[in-house]
């Protein structure tokens, strides 16, 4: 395959292209679906309501090439090349690591970096598909902002955004590994995802609709990113499938922080009683990193997700989030959003509206575990007035002990097996092969978990047979117990 590739010439390097392969490339599911949902700005003095996807204003020169003998250096405010803990073990850090220890100035430069194809254009730049020079083992995704196209509010965002991902270190969440300024360019060197995003996954979907045990994994893993982002004071604004990627290990990733906003935050340990009946039981000390105080007046996000308050323009905080949490998981469930009306115009009035959720005129006929329990859990977290939404006050310390997540042993969540959806591809490495056989959310039993069980009590029957004949033999249970184990 990378014999076919065209590299850039060594001094040269060109952002314009749409793939550097000799033959056409196959659009691959990374790339954002025609029908994605754009974020908006919503401008209240004359109630107009204008895109911020425009390509127009974020697509880079086809006469623009770049010389990568150019002065290329990071931002002075911005680190980066440090490891993060849960990445110790990732062989792209090894190939960062030695790419810049090979470097005159131990500077990652653009120089070091092969461009393979374009994947997707967002509304601030492009997202490349690249690797490092002599390395092939290790993908990335470039994202190139061409500052000379963008507003200076723009370039603000483009700055947070920088900024963000620098202070970030979770496995949700992506890594930078480089930030590179170049001529009028600025380059952020991220996680690349090559199963695309949860929008496109949905659409392959029957109905548009996932199970409920795939909902409740991406759910959890979502719920952990924004527990985290919260914990620093990150408001995140964005939340929507369009902006959930999926690894290559089927785990999440969330995406797009440039309409993120910062608010300062007191963590605090507080004291919980859980009664019963028979009076107190147990006293439960709890942490609880929340954003209280966060406040805001910018109205930006995605139509379909935008919250109540954030509509009326009258100011909002961090219950945002768990309003478009709310959002998410009735979208996943049921194939759309649930204020969804004939136009953005209509779809905002009915969120601004008193009427509560309504759900889909099948929601009984769908006889799967854990609907009653999301039921519940999405009418607590669409709740209009965000001082009674679940999670404003203490975050997602009191959406984790909701019966929808029940079973779910967080700490191990990283460990869990991805679901088994259509259109998805996960590579299985070695400690996922290890816990292939673990349910990835309960204790109930996978398909491949039956099997898996109903053969070791086809060898157990067997070794009782065989030992009722021949008690003098161990032969036949050592080699029962190796097929087994193997």
């Amino acid at each position: 395959m990378d014999d076919n590739i065209i590299y850039p010439l060594e001094s040269d390097l060109d952002f314009s292209f749409t793939s550097c392969t000799s033959t056409p490339t196959t659009t691959t599911t990374f790339e954002r679906t025609l029908s994605a949902r754009s974020s908006l700005t919503l401008s209240f003095n004359d109630r107009t309501f204008s895109s911020r996807n425009s390509l127009a204003r974020s697509s880079l020169s086809f006469n623009d090439r770049l010389s990568s003998t150019s002065t290329s250096t990071p931002t002075t405010n911005i680190p980066n090349l440090h490891h993060r803990p849960h990445g110790k073990h990732d062989p792209a850090w090894s190939a960062i690591k030695a790419a810049t220890t090979l470097s005159s100035d131990n500077t990652l430069h653009l120089r070091h970096l092969k461009l393979l194809r374009l994947v997707g254009s967002g509304n601030l730049g492009r997202v490349f598909l690249c690797r490092l020079r002599d390395y092939d083992h290790a993908n990335f995704a470039l994202k190139v902002v061409d500052k000379d196209s963008l507003s200076s509010k723009k370039l603000s965002h483009v700055q947070m955004e920088a900024e963000i991902i620098s202070s970030l270190d979770h496995p949700f969440l992506p890594t930078l590994y480089a930030h590179i300024q170049v001529s009028h360019y600025t380059c952020l060197l991220m996680d690349y995802c090559s199963n695309g995003d949860l929008h496109s996954l949905l659409r392959k979907q029957p109905f548009y609709r996932l199970p409920v045990e795939a909902v409740r994994f991406y759910a959890a893993e979502v719920l952990v990113a924004l527990e985290y982002l919260h914990s620093l004071g990150i408001v995140y604004r964005d939340l929507k499938p369009e902006n959930i990627l999926i690894r290559d290990n089927g785990h999440i990733m969330l995406s797009d922080f440039d309409l993120c906003f910062r608010a300062e935050m007191f963590p605090k340990l507080e004291r919980q009683v859980s009664t019963s009946d028979r009076g107190p039981v147990e006293t439960v000390t709890q942490f609880v990193a929340e954003p209280v105080a966060a406040f805001s007046r910018s109205c930006v996000g995605t139509h379909e997700y935008l919250a109540p308050e954030l509509v009326g323009g009258n100011g909002h905080g961090n219950g945002v989030d768990w309003w478009a949490f709310g959002i998410l998981i009735y979208e996943l469930l049921f194939g759309s959003t649930p204020f969804k009306g004939g136009s953005k115009e209509s779809t905002l009035r009915k969120i601004a509206s008193t009427k509560g959720v309504r759900f889909d005129v099948d929601f009984r006929k769908r006889e799967e575990i854990w609907m009653d329990e999301a039921r519940d859990l999405i009418e607590k977290l669409l709740v209009k007035d965000p001082r009674k939404r679940l999670g404003s006050t203490k975050g997602a310390t009191d959406i984790k002990r909701h019966p929808f997540f029940n079973g779910i042993k967080w700490p191990l969540i990283r460990s869990y097996r991805p679901p088994e959806v259509r259109g998805l591809v996960v590579k299985r490495g070695k400690s996922s092969r290890a816990t292939a056989a673990v349910s990835h959310m309960s204790g109930v039993f996978t398909p491949r978990r039956r099997r898996c069980w109903w053969i070791r009590v086809a060898h157990l029957l067997r070794l009782k047979v065989s030992n009722k004949y021949n008690l003098g033999s161990n032969h036949n249970y050592y080699c029962s117990i190796t097929k087994v184990r193997k």
